[in-house]
């Protein structure tokens, strides 16, 4: 039993940032190590790391997933991508595919759209059209011409970036930039993620002059991480799921590591952390695919070292021959969750009563409710426009 109500706390509305600061690093950074807390400005975030630290992003970029068509009628659908379903169920695949693709959305006014009809969008040269394909399932399929336009090109021109629902406004010209980190690179993701959004290259010279290591993965952030926690007890929660891309760079960075590996962001240490459960999988049956249930790590055998489950995921992409694997992770990280890969994380400040916050509770401990309440009294803007964090747990 996870209590919901033990992992709340009020967060006035005039503390949610509606705006990114006009300079990403001119953030306030939170300090929490060893128990202590100190406030720093996240432009001072090389010299606030532990020597030999590596950092690990999520390099995903956002992608303009809402979609607004108008009926004849002037009834508006509104046509929020979710997940690829044909000819690619891969986002980064299903972000090449020219012509036609069938996509899983969440659909607004969707009683004013009937099974089969066809809506059209047009954008100077460019015509999109969406028709309804199965109502129940929430199933579109787009077509577009030009037809040898990639569906990333035509989501740029049709498209509107998808923010937060709880920042409670529509997207602006600033956002197609402010709400991407500077080192996005592979399209798939219908929510940033906004512990990177600090970092600029001013930040990346600190850290390459203290020798502070840095890594890129892939989790395409799904429309999930807003899902709100319904249930009294959060154990009971139906985590979602969401695609991952994996290196052998990445694994071997892991295995050569001398110093705290940093997730940056609460998807970088899912990520991470998901690796793991991985190799544990394959020492048990080498061929098992690429995926983490919610529950698994909670059920699964824990005794393997760190090391050992890694060097398994290696060996499986030695063996198959392969650069990189491509994933599916659900891993829910609730109080109670033992941390297998990452010391630290660098990470926002995030809602109430959400997965977010019992992962960092998970992280920090009892911790989670001092430091947010410095945070409060320190007038920290928060969630995705807001400000930093970075948490490094006592040892042991």
């Amino acid at each position: 039993m996870i209590s919901l109500s033990d992992y709340t706390y009020h967060l006035p509305d005039q503390r949610i940032a509606r705006y990114p600061l006009a300079e990403r690093d001119q953030s306030k950074l939170l300090v929490y190590q060893n128990g202590q807390i100190a406030h720093r400005q996240f432009s001072d975030l090389a010299a606030s790391l532990p020597d030999k630290s590596i950092l690990f992003f999520n390099d995903t970029k956002v992608i303009p997933a809402r979609l607004l068509f108008k009926k004849e009628t002037g009834a508006l659908i509104e046509v929020f991508l979710l997940d690829p379903v044909a000819p690619a169920s891969l986002v980064q695949q299903a972000m090449e595919v020219t012509g036609e693709a069938t996509w899983h959305c969440a659909i607004g006014n969707l009683k004013r759209w009937p099974v089969g009809t066809c809506l059209s969008l047009q954008h100077q040269t460019l015509t999109l059209e969406a028709t309804l394909a199965d109502a129940e399932k929430q199933r579109v399929t787009l077509r577009w011409t030009p037809e040898h336009l990639t569906f990333s090109e035509v989501m740029v021109e049709t498209g509107k970036i998808p923010l937060p629902p709880y920042l409670h406004r529509d997207a602006e010209e600033s956002d197609k930039e402010r709400y991407q980190t500077v080192y996005s690179q592979a399209a798939g993701a219908v929510a940033a993620p906004t512990a990177g959004l600090h970092f600029t290259d001013r930040v990346f010279s600190a850290l390459d002059e203290r020798s502070i290591r840095r890594d890129f993965l892939t989790l395409h952030v799904s429309a999930g991480t807003f899902q709100p926690v319904k249930v009294a007890n959060a154990a009971e929660h139906q985590m979602h799921a969401e695609q991952v891309i994996v290196s052998r760079a990445n694994i071997e960075n892991l295995l050569n590591a001398n110093g705290p590996i940093v997730a940056v962001g609460t998807t970088s240490m899912r990520t991470l952390e998901s690796l793991y459960w991985y190799g544990v999988k394959l020492i048990d049956n080498p061929q098992a695919a690429f995926l983490v249930a919610q529950d698994e790590p909670y059920q699964l055998p824990c005794e393997l070292p760190r090391d050992a489950a890694l060097e398994a995921v290696l060996q499986k992409m030695v063996r198959s021959g392969v650069d990189r694997i491509t994933g599916s992770t659900a891993i829910y990280i609730v109080p109670g969750y033992t941390f297998r890969v990452c010391q630290g994380l660098i990470t926002n400040f995030h809602q109430p009563a959400s997965t977010l916050l019992l992962l960092i509770a998970a992280f920090v401990d009892e911790d989670w409710r001092t430091i947010y309440q410095a945070a409060l009294r320190s007038d920290y803007r928060f969630l995705s426009y807001g400000d930093s964090s970075l948490l490094l747990p006592k040892k042991g």
